[in-house]
């Protein structure tokens, strides 16, 4: 009897969150003889070790992989050490800086160390492309190039985007999407991950294996996940991104901080619940049955316990209920993205900037009547004091709230 479960009931759980899949009728063949040779399919996804530290928009992957994995398939877990070198040229209006091999080495047992929190190590194969591509001779890898045309590689947005702008693009820029494509050929993959930001790379792996005589991967490509603004991709650059390493509160802070329709996104995401469950949390939010704060909570806890575990995130939970009662705290509090880059900004400048006192001067008179307060520490007496490190939650006067982050 086949351990798979039926192909519509496979695709209900790939399909969900997916931006695109390529092409799907290949998929339902593939899951369809899967299931009839008792033969699992093999799911790669790759990450380029660029940063130490996973966020959740970085899981949205791993959570997918996660489905393929509970579903029976054989998941690939590649770490690009080897393209990490090259630099992905994705969005980009310059070249990326390269890593060291150093940087490289870091960052990829940092990487392992956080992905198995998701993933289970016991089903997973991780793999280094520097297995394959650093042996690579050099007739081997013109020979990978010649499988290729320029016209071919500057139909890709940013390459055609900085064309046109006469920005410099580097050969070694091109090198990358065929290194990656060439991963599918030498890990002989079904299906293949990605963000929808890398459709064109995924695309040249299909092409590269046509070539070397094997059945192209399926594309699933997944969204870029919302960071707690809402508006930009989630990225430690802009502030607005929760790590998988944070503290346990602060994790369980910044989900509670999030607008309601981002909340939504974040369960279809990143929530193990099932899709009826959440068709039913969708509705019960939009007829007034389920409150958005219960789910939140909801949300929060299962994240937080996913990462540093159950008695963690009771405390997360405990905690905040703790604040939230004593402060009276809104259900939705807006977020702030404050600029570290330089020296601590002003808090009376910052609360300006955010829009909860009109000017740094009605922001100076609102301290010295003690009427600002970071939520769960102490009153703000000092007009000259910087903003607090970390993430906090601000309330000036009796109504006004703000969490800085």
């Amino acid at each position: 009897m086949t351990p798979f479960a039926p192909v519509e009931e496979q695709l209900s759980l790939i399909e969900r969150g997916a931006v695109e899949i390529i092409v799907r009728d290949e998929l339902v063949k593939k899951l369809t003889k899967s299931r009839e040779t008792n033969t699992p399919l093999r799911v790669k996804a790759g990450f380029d070790p660029t940063a130490p530290d996973l966020h959740l928009g970085h899981t949205v992957l791993l959570w997918k992989l996660k489905q393929f994995q509970d579903l029976g398939h054989h998941v690939l877990f590649l770490i690009g050490d080897f393209t990490g070198m090259i630099g992905d040229p994705t969005g980009r209006n310059e070249a990326r800086p390269p890593l060291t091999e150093e940087q490289v080495a870091k960052n990829a047992e940092s990487y392992k160390e956080q992905v198995f929190k998701i993933l289970d190590p016991a089903k997973t194969e991780v793999v280094f492309n520097s297995a394959w591509l650093g042996k690579l001779s050099p007739q081997e890898i013109i020979g990978i190039t010649a499988k290729y045309t320029v016209a071919r590689m500057l139909e890709r947005d940013d390459f055609a985007k900085r064309y046109t702008e006469n920005r410099p693009i580097s050969v070694h820029e091109f090198l990358y999407p065929l290194m990656q494509g060439y991963d599918s050929v030498a890990l002989k993959a079904d299906v293949e991950l990605g963000g929808n930001d890398q459709k064109f790379n995924l695309l040249v792996g299909r092409d590269l294996q046509r070539d070397y005589g094997q059945a192209p991967q399926v594309i699933l490509t997944m969204p870029l996940l919302e960071g707690t603004d809402g508006v930009q991709k989630m990225s430690k650059s802009y502030g607005n991104y929760i790590g998988v390493s944070e503290p346990a509160k602060e994790i369980f802070g910044k989900i509670m901080s999030i607008s309601d329709d981002l909340m939504v996104r974040y369960y279809e995401l990143l929530s193990a619940i099932g899709n009826a469950e959440l068709e039913t949390l969708k509705v019960g939010l939009r007829d007034g049955t389920a409150h958005p704060k219960e789910a939140k909570v909801r949300l929060g806890r299962e994240l937080v316990a996913r990462y540093h575990g159950v008695e963690a995130a009771d405390h997360a939970v405990a905690e905040f209920e703790q604040i939230f009662k004593k402060g009276e705290l809104p259900d939705e509090i807006p977020t702030h993205t404050v600029d570290r880059s330089g020296p601590a900004p002003l808090l009376v400048n910052v609360l300006a900037d955010a829009g909860l006192v009109s000017s740094s001067s009605e922001g100076r008179r609102m301290v010295k009547q003690g009427a600002v307060t970071i939520v769960g520490g102490d009153r703000v007496d000092d007009p000259n004091a910087p903003v607090p490190a970390g993430e906090v939650v601000v309330k000036v006067g009796k109504k006004r709230f703000v969490r800085l982050v």
